[in-house]
């Protein structure tokens, strides 16, 4: 959701994948004015600032996640078309989500929704968010280990020796033993690790926006990497369910709004509005959750004229929510605005071509097609 009413805003919505929506808020995110301390009141300057680095931002997951997506498929080897990667884990293996996944998400996170707030309301917040900061704090290592792996392959020295580890867990013995994990890494892995690390400790200790900034942006990537439509059909049907689940819980209840200012995690981009005042102290954030990236962002046909299409109708819904937030100064849902652009602008090109049938059939990806690795 989005809000103009800088400093005195509500945090933006929750979903259980990623917090929803643009909004601004204090670094505890808690409101930022009672009866006594005057309202935070942005400059021209910092607004523009905050909200095209925040955009900026959400395109970078969504182009290179689509980016590694379709270019190193899971049938990839090392070296092909580019690709300096493989899946060796079965983890690191894309998920598809079908249509009858789709039509159910929205109910689970509905329900993960509404569990969370009657956690927030029956138990403390204090050690809610410490367990969620843990696990956030594992999962963000992981993840921005693995958005920096392709990069790692390109600048490791060639003169550095690579050892090969493999991590294993086996249950039971002889003809009875079944594994139950099997991790291989290299050295260029552990490096990854140590960094990620490095910026783990940096947000549990901190909480500092760019350490913040660093695990959304690895887990928005990610997402959009390694989740996958089986057909456009599908994606309409979860930006569908998603968008009444965003609307409903949004408008019709308070249960995601005392959520999300309850939730300390790094599920959404931060960018300061007083950082050209304050530096890298600044508090005062302006903020998108990432599930306004993830899950538009998975809607994608393989081939560049509709890549290119639902890229541009991205910046044109998400910029509409900016524009509608300052215009009317009340919090808005992103998808509110994401879904129509995202499903529509595609709609109108493939009718235009002639290929509205084609496009909701289900995609076959070819690792020789051009279309498909030159987005």
């Amino acid at each position: 959701m989005a809000d103009i009413n800088q400093g005195s805003v509500l945090p933006s919505e929750t979903s259980p994948p990623a917090l929803d929506g643009l909004n601004a808020t204090d670094s505890n995110g808690t409101d930022a004015v009672n009866a006594t301390v005057a309202k935070f009141v942005a400059t021209p300057e910092g607004t523009a600032l905050a909200y095209g680095s925040l955009v900026f931002m959400a395109l970078l997951p969504i182009f290179f996640g689509a980016l590694r997506s379709v270019s190193c498929g899971k049938s990839k080897v090392a070296g092909e078309n580019g690709c300096d990667y493989e899946y060796r884990n079965s983890s690191d293996m894309p998920e598809t989500i079908t249509g009858r996944d789709a039509a159910r998400f929205p109910i689970i996170a509905s329900c993960t929704l509404f569990g969370l707030y009657l956690f927030f309301k029956i138990f403390s917040q204090e050690y809610i968010n410490l367990l969620l900061s843990m696990y956030f704090f594992v999962l963000g290592i992981l993840a921005l280990a693995h958005t920096m792996s392709p990069f790692m392959n390109r600048i490791f020295p060639a003169n550095i020796p690579i050892k090969q580890y493999q991590l294993l867990f086996t249950q039971g013995s002889g003809e009875t033993k079944e594994e139950m994990v099997n991790y291989e890494f290299d050295t260029k892995d552990m490096i990854c690790l140590v960094i990620s690390t490095v910026v783990g400790v940096w947000y549990i200790l901190k909480k500092h926006w760019i350490a913040n900034n660093l695990f959304g942006l690895a887990f928005a990537l990610n997402g959009v990497e390694l989740l996958h439509l089986n057909n456009i059909s599908t994606g309409c049907i979860l930006l569908g369910g998603l968008f009444v689940y965003d609307v409903f819980w949004v408008f019709g209840t308070n249960v995601m709004v005392t959520v999300a200012k309850s939730f300390e995690a790094p599920i959404k981009l931060v960018f300061p509005q007083d950082l050209l005042e304050k530096g890298l102290g600044a508090s005062q954030f302006a903020m998108l959750g990432l599930g306004d990236i993830v899950i538009p962002g998975n809607l994608k046909k393989n081939t560049r004229t509709y890549f290119h299409t639902s890229f541009l109708a991205y910046i044109f819904g998400l910029g509409l929510t900016i524009w509608v937030m300052h215009t009317f100064k009340h919090a808005q849902p992103a998808l509110l605005y994401l879904v129509p652009a995202c499903i529509g602008f595609p709609l109108v090109v493939a009718l235009l071509k002639g290929e509205l049938t084609e496009m909701f059939s289900p995609a076959h990806v070819s690792a020789s097609s051009p279309e498909v690795v030159n987005i």
